[in-house]
């Protein structure tokens, strides 16, 4: 039967989990990306059919074509491949040698395979005293090692260039960062900054396709922070600069501009440290141990105590339940933690240090006995132990997100940046001052929020959102405070007001953000849609209509909303049962879950927006999220079922992009926008089980002579054109052109 098993790196690691019988290859290269995994897998699937037939196999003419057409397959798909990474090679000097090596094994490794599968008779094979896969076993695991080392070192040296061309673009927007924070006149730095534009949104396209791209999830978070400060930033860097040119002798205004440049440095810093895999000051800078992550691995430890008493000493479980305890304090030492709260911890606290007391004598006594496994007495300390630290993160988590949720509705009505606006346009510079001693410590206020919710998240990825928050909040209200006091300097500049509303949309913006971040982790607490993948073309709200006509809000009647509600919760009940299909699903990496789970994700944002809730705040923001891209046919396995959602599609997109005018128009859109995903996700949950079930089928049934067509036809089935040749249209080999890196995303996707 053959595998496919997860490709972690190239190395010994990697390759432990091949079909190279456990060879300790290591050529130093490490799989960053899901392209290069998902492009090596079908060929480990191949490559391992060929190896695992069974040693005493009947060698009927049936079985041997079937081996030879593998064989040849594989030579022939490597052959396409060689030539397109050859090309490749042709194109970057300073990548020639090593890709030519690469693919000169390569082929030589797909000769080789070729040679050993060709077997085609009973006669041939028995007869003529040559190697083949039946009498040369360690012939082929050579031929197979060699393949899959060249092949990934193809791909990853192919993956290279793309991270050059990230880090060329990085370098190109460095350069005219430079020049914009120079300019001493309006004229220069409209011209400057115009292609500043150009280079950010070169820069947004690589580096968003390569955030989706990454396999790391705690990399991917950390990108997609680093690219919402550089969206942030690029806005109010514009604003800055102005006011700076435009009041050149004003202090605050110098230190406005001055901290937006360096954080726009700093952001940029951070995606190549990403990229590369490397960090500017060494070392790779690790996340603090949140309170969930030491709960998490204390009770893996306690746990653990069942299988083995002696994998991990008492002294070490104490020490990290004490170093547990001692993380509780940034709670218990909060000055906004009531006293209630804080005494309710400081008890679970207690409760948690006795119950590990009382295990660890157990687990020294049943250890004096020489016992082999833990004890009934023990085991009721286990369960307690655990049950105790279980309490204890409730307890956590319930302050953290409470005060969390108190905070964002305490802020809500924007008070303190309306008063420094007007105390700003006034030139009330006293009063400017009291207004900023109050948004300080609002800031201070939310600062510590993001840090004790970072403690219960409950993922990394999660964590490192968290960690933006608390970064962007300490930034931008200095930056708000610097920005009024420029207006207040200069009440009549329309480029300081400006200047100051950037700022204060971007505190209002980092508080939604944090107020869909509590709902995610609140989500992963409660175990419920917290792991939803997130739909990649939602702009955020109301950015992509920022330069349409405002459109005055239509109150629809009472039966109009009657309709629309009863639609929208028809279509939460259909995401539901796609998530349910999606969960019996063995494989949860592949395609069509992904598919899937962004179909169901994007009905569930149009199922909030019926109920006035989530990120789609008007009919615009809707029509923009139903332009769902067309699913492959080449993914579904029904072809009926295929053209019928293939239709709902498109109508799907037909009527998002449709212009209308009135109300009555807008609302047969909206309904019509609802209905057609109410037909896509009814086909998406037919067409799950089927699917899932043809997979599990073809799985039990595969044996050594597996069918090539998914490796052939998926990833190397094409020819080398003029136009491959010239770097346009596909590379053949799975790994994203540059021309795909330019057309998908823009920095409205940076969530």
């Amino acid at each position: 039967e053959a595998h496919s098993p997860s490709l972690v790196g190239v190395g010994s690691a990697g390759m432990a989990s091949s079909p190279c019988g456990g060879g300790n290859l290591d050529c130093g290269l490490e799989i960053q990306t899901r392209s290069v995994e998902q492009t090596l897998i079908p060929l480990v699937s191949q490559i391992t059919t060929l190896i695992n037939h069974k040693d005493k196999l009947k060698k009927t003419e049936k079985t041997l074509r079937a081996i030879q057409r593998v064989g040849q397959a594989v030579s022939v798909a490597v052959g396409r491949f060689v030539a397109v990474g050859e090309a490749i090679a042709a194109e970057n000097e300073d990548l020639k040698d090593e890709m030519g090596l690469a693919c000169f094994e390569a082929r030589r490794a797909g000769t080789a395979i070729a040679q050993l599968t060709d077997v085609s008779s009973l006669e041939q094979c028995e007869g003529d005293g040559r190697s083949t896969v039946f009498s040369d076993r360690t012939g082929m695991v050579k031929a197979a090692r060699m393949l899959l080392s060249s092949v990934t070192k193809v791909l990853v040296l192919a993956d290279c260039i793309v991270i050059k061309q990230i880090i060329s673009s990085r370098n190109k927007v460095l350069v005219t960062l430079e020049q914009l924070e120079r300019v001493s006149t309006f004229q220069e730095f409209v011209q400057i900054f115009s292609q500043f534009g150009n280079e950010m949104v070169e820069f947004a396209h690589l580096t968003g396709d390569r955030q989706n791209d990454l396999k790391d999830e705690k990399k991917r978070a950390r990108m997609a922070a680093a690219r919402a400060v550089l969206e942030k930033c690029t806005m109010m860097l514009l604003t800055a600069s102005k006011t700076c040119l435009r009041h050149p002798d004003c202090e605050s205004a110098r230190i406005n501009k001055e901290a937006v440049f360096q954080r726009m440095r700093l952001a940029l810093e951070q995606v190549i440290e990403i990229v590369t895999d490397t960090r500017s000051g060494g070392e790779a800078k690790a996340l603090p141990v949140s309170i969930y992550a030491g709960i998490k691995d204390f009770k893996v430890k306690v746990e653990g105590l069942r299988d083995s008493l002696y994998c991990v000493s008492c002294e070490a479980v104490a020490a990290q339940l004490e170093a547990l305890m001692e993380k509780t304090e940034d709670f218990t030492d909060s000055a906004y933690t009531s006293h209630e709260q804080r005494e309710i911890i400081i008890q679970l606290c207690q409760i948690t240090r006795q119950e590990t007391k009382q295990l660890i004598n157990t687990w020294r006594h049943a250890q004096s006995l020489k016992a082999k496994e833990a004890t009934d007495e023990m085991e009721l300390s286990i369960l307690k132990t655990g049950q105790s630290v279980s309490d204890l993160r409730r307890e956590l988590h319930r302050v953290a997100v409470g005060r969390a949720t108190e905070l964002l509705k305490l802020h809500s009505d924007h008070l303190v940046l309306q008063a420094l606006k007007a105390s700003g346009g006034d030139g009330n510079l006293e009063a400017v001052a009291d207004y900023a001693g109050t948004l300080t410590e609002h800031k201070e206020q939310l600062v510590e929020t993001c840090r004790l919710l970072c403690h219960i998240s409950g993922t990394e990825p999660l964590e490192i959102t968290c960690i933006h928050a608390e970064e962007t909040f300490r930034v931008i209200g200095p930056q708000i405070i610097s920005a009024a006091q420029t207006l207040a300097l200069h009440p009549t500049s329309k480029i300081a007001k400006e200047n100051l509303d950037v700022f204060c949309e971007a505190w209002e913006s980092q508080l939604c953000d944090m107020a869909i971040l509590v709902k995610e982790i609140n989500d992963v607490f409660e175990g419920r849609r917290g792991d939803k993948k997130t739909y990649l073309s939602l702009p955020r709200p109301g950015k992509h209509s920022a330069n349409l006509k405002t459109v005055k809000a239509a109150k629809l009647d009472a039966e109009e909303q009657t309709t629309i509600a009863k639609l929208g919760l028809e279509l939460c009940l259909l995401t539901s049962d796609v998530d349910s299909e999606v969960e019996r699903w063995d494989e949860q990496d592949h395609e069509m879950v992904r598919l899937c789970q962004i179909i169901s994700s994007m009905a569930y944002s149009m199922y909030l927006f019926t109920r006035g809730e989530g990120l789609l705040k008007t009919t615009l923001d809707l029509f923009h999220q139903a332009e769902v891209p067309l699913l492959d046919e080449d993914r579904i396995l029904i072809l009926s079922e295929t053209e019928k959602l293939s239709d709902v599609c498109q109508q799907l997109q037909v009527c998002a992009k449709t212009p209308v005018q009135g109300k009555s128009a807008i609302f047969q859109k909206v309904d019509s926008s609802i209905q057609n995903t109410k037909g896509i996700l009814t086909v998406v949950v037919y067409l799950l089980p089927i699917c899932n079930k043809l997979i599990r089928k073809c799985k039990s049934e595969r044996s050594c002579v597996a069918s090539p067509q998914h490796w052939r036809e998926k990833q190397l089935n094409t020819t080398v054109s003029e136009e491959t040749l010239n770097g346009k249209g596909s590379n053949g080999f799975g790994v994203k052109s540059l021309e795909q890196h330019m057309a998908n995303l823009t920095f409205l996707e940076s969530k």
